[in-house]
């Protein structure tokens, strides 16, 4: 499940919709819908995370959370470390191989130490969100 998907699930659990009936107001499939919350397809669009946010009369800040949300929630995530040391290389080829084994608590602390971490020069970060 992703970010984004486990979200989207929780406002629907709050409100009581199915998400069968979600997926028809949206005029979206439900298999859609589904693999959408279960991290299975692609990060949605920025039309469908609007039609989200007012579908459940999301404003503001908690729809800027959630498009935060959507934009860290791509299940495959490809990291470019060219132009970077050998131990940018071998960190990120030892996370993909045993992000799987990680306890959750260990991830959060990976998390804080990330977002401890200032943005380089000419990388806007919103809430989190490093983005060029």
């Amino acid at each position: 499940m992703t970010p984004f998907g486990e979200r989207v699930r929780s406002l629907r659990d709050a409100k009581g919709v199915t998400l069968k009936q979600m997926a028809t107001d949206l005029s979206i499939s439900s298999a859609y819908l589904s693999a959408l919350e279960h991290g299975k397809r692609g990060q949605p669009s920025p039309q469908l995370v609007r039609q989200i946010c007012a579908y459940f009369g999301i404003i503001w800040d908690e729809a800027e959370d959630l498009e935060r949300l959507a934009d860290l929630s791509h299940p495959r995530v490809t990291v470019d470390t060219g132009g970077l040391s050998a131990k940018a290389t071998e960190l990120a080829n030892r996370l993909s191989e045993r992000i799987a084994d990680l306890e959750e608590a260990r991830i959060e602390a990976l998390l804080a130490i990330l977002d401890a971490v200032p943005p380089r020069k000419g990388v806007r970060r919103r809430s989190g969100v490093r983005r060029r």
